[in-house]
């Protein structure tokens, strides 16, 4: 089914939008909270607080693009989920990304809102390159790890840890050239 017929679906509230988003985006959202979360038990709690979200957001939004808006409250809810196991304790497998990319945002000026600073990477990212793009998304969206990042795209690990060093510093630039004040 079209993403559109989906959005629809919520919009008149019919019921039938959860089991099509089931079957068209499960296996996506399951990995997004796969990436975050290590037990089955709490991925599945996820997702359905993830169907949750999407039923309770969509009568005030129509997302342009469903599989971003549903793997966003996916991240989101699973992120939190993380954070209340955890407490104190912080897992590596999600304190590696957000560290590497610390030196990029450190910093950055609180006279911009969010939106702007996420608009600029969007843009930023949009003039990469394909492989780039997805090598950066799969690392600090999806929190893949190095190795599944060179087993997708059939590289070495050494050359995506490069790849990713290499996109950090020209998304350095460009924020900076954009007037956002970085740090570091």
């Amino acid at each position: 089914m079209e993403d559109s017929s989906i959005v629809d679906l919520y919009w008149q509230r019919s019921e039938q939008a959860i089991s099509e988003t089931k079957i068209k985006y499960e296996n996506l959202l399951y990995s997004v909270a796969k990436n975050i979360l290590l037990m089955h038990e709490d991925v599945e709690e996820c997702l359905s607080d993830t169907y949750l979200g999407a039923w309770n957001a969509m009568p005030m939004s129509r997302p342009k693009y469903l599989s971003a808006f549903l793997c966003r409250i996916a991240k989101n809810q699973a992120s939190k989920k993380y954070e209340y196991m955890t407490a104190e304790k912080r897992n590596r497998r999600v304190e590696v990304p957000l560290s590497e990319m610390e030196r990029v945002l450190a910093g950055t000026d609180k006279e911009f809102e969010d939106k702007e600073l996420a608009q600029a990477i969007s843009t930023f990212l949009r003039k990469e390159s394909y492989e780039r793009r997805n090598i950066f998304l799969r690392r600090y969206f999806f929190y893949d790890s190095i190795e599944d990042i060179a087993e997708r795209f059939q590289m070495k690990p050494n050359t995506v840890k490069s790849t990713l060093r290499r996109t950090r510093n020209r998304l350095k630039m460009y924020l900076e050239k954009e007037g956002f004040y970085v740090g570091i």
